[in-house]
């Protein structure tokens, strides 16, 4: 994907990655996505859930929601999404950080049509637990008539890595402080449910 001005990465560029390979995987592994846009000179971010398929995310809510009203009336929309996989101590607090992958997708959403609903929602529900689709009822007429369901293709979109160790400047080596990686990782409480995202108790893609 070309990195243009705006999605290529200026601070600490070494860690931008532009191909679609890293980009939707972690589009696939996240939950949750953030929408930032703007309505009359207020930004708003909003969480919500997401699903990738092929070269599209869909994003669904009530077809009474502010936000779906007003992504739907064609406005640009910046769409984000962070895992976190470690805190980086190092030895100075200046050098702290974390270890993580997000991604950045601008662009216009789209309304679905009601003959696509179905196929969204799908994918919806299976990005949230895979095979639950099948396992649960599936919605009614109205259910699908409340719904709004909107896309957003992958056209502009860049992914910011880091992992690794701490990056200690040389005069800080010998400070007796505590220097590595702590491991974060999302996990599921234990359950009856078989959700099939849970791999030794930890969230990854479907």
């Amino acid at each position: 994907m070309r990195p243009d001005k705006r999605i290529r990465i200026i601070r600490e560029p070494q860690r931008g990655r532009y191909d679609r390979e890293t980009i939707d995987a972690i589009l696939d592994e996240a939950l949750i996505c953030h929408l930032g846009f703007e309505v009359d000179g207020q930004p708003y971010v909003i969480p919500t859930l997401h699903a990738r398929v092929g070269d599209t995310v869909y994003v669904h809510g009530s077809a009474a929601s502010r936000m779906l009203r007003e992504l739907a009336s064609e406005v640009r929309v910046c769409l984000t999404v962070t895992l976190v996989d470690g805190l980086v101590l190092a030895r100075s607090v200046f050098n702290h950080s974390i270890n993580y992958r997000s991604v950045v997708l601008l662009g216009t959403a789209q309304l679905v049509p009601d003959d696509e609903k179905l196929e969204a929602l799908h994918a919806l529900t299976e990005q949230l637990a895979p095979g639950r689709w099948d396992e649960a009822r599936q919605p009614t007429a109205k259910e699908l008539k409340a719904t709004w369901i909107l896309a957003l293709p992958i056209e502009e979109a860049s992914a910011k890595v880091r992992s690794g160790p701490p990056e200690d400047d040389p005069e800080d080596e010998n400070l007796p402080a505590w220097a590595g990686v702590v491991p974060v990782h999302l996990a599921a409480e234990p359950s009856s449910y078989d959700w099939r995202r849970v791999h030794e108790g930890r969230l990854g893609a479907p």
